[in-house]
């Protein structure tokens, strides 16, 4: 069976097939989100989705340049303080976060595997500060690089949305458009044509040093435009992370364009 035949996703795969895979130059994608509050319109899972929609499609792009890679089981677990007082947020303890990070990359490269990225969605400090926090610890323990796209660095910031750059983007028309392309039987219309928008930045509000949604003026827990949101727009910005995280594994591997190794 050829690399093209398998599924991208790594869990649908049997332990034969993957034990027939070049691992150490397969590109292993981690989803990573969180379980948390994304406004009355949006499932509490919405990280998640939008993590592996962009991982999904960024597994497809590699192969078809040439890279074998797959997309692992989803992390939907960490650091949600920003969503307390809200219903539905599970969060965790940040070394908790950054331990479970750890634990999955280092299990897989004793498993022969020795390239990996993260797709994030979720975009709280100390959640992104885990994540940091991990790669280090398995460069340190290993010697093995992790790719990381950082959606809050000005370099990938700026190939997203309008409203993704002003801050104003939890739950809003970014977010709701990502999940109107992959999930939209999740996304509960009636109420998010309703809603006002909430031109707040989290970014600034973080700045100012406030630490929940509600601090920072979510009294729904959204910020943005959702009623502006379109499963075009999220189509779109869908491709965009997915090059994003394609960029991020080329350049951290040094993988040129028409790797045929995994073939």
């Amino acid at each position: 069976m050829s690399l093209a035949d398998l599924p991208l996703r790594f869990g649908d795969c049997t332990w034969e097939e993957i034990d027939c895979l070049p691992r150490a130059s397969t590109v292993l994608l981690l989803p990573v989100g969180s379980t948390e509050p994304h406004g009355p319109h949006l499932p509490l899972a919405t990280d998640v989705i939008i993590s592996e929609g962009m991982a999904l499609r960024a597994a497809a792009v590699l192969r078809r340049e040439g890279a074998g890679a797959f997309v692992l089981p989803s992390i939907a677990y960490s650091v949600t303080e920003f969503a307390n007082g809200f219903a539905g947020g599970l969060s965790i303890r940040p070394e908790t976060a950054a331990n479970v990070l750890v634990d999955v990359i280092t299990a897989a490269i004793r498993d022969g595997f020795r390239r990996f990225a993260i797709a994030n969605s979720h975009l709280e400090p100390g959640h992104v500060d885990s994540i940091a926090s991990a790669i280090a610890t398995i460069r340190d323990t290993t010697g093995v690089e992790v790719a990381f796209p950082d959606k809050r660095r000005r370099r990938w910031a700026t190939l997203l949305t309008e409203e993704f750059q002003s801050g104003a983007c939890h739950a809003g028309q970014y977010e709701t458009s990502l999940v109107l392309a992959d999930r939209p039987d999740l996304v509960r219309n009636g109420i998010r044509s309703q809603l006002p928008r909430v031109d707040i930045s989290l970014t600034d509000a973080i700045r100012r040093g406030l630490a929940t949604f509600r601090e920072a003026g979510g009294e729904r827990a959204y910020f943005g435009v959702p009623a502006s949101a379109t499963a075009g727009e999220g189509a779109t910005t869908y491709d965009i992370l997915a090059r994003m995280l394609v960029t991020s594994v080329k350049e951290t591997y040094a993988i040129p364009d028409g790797d045929h190794d995994n073939d």
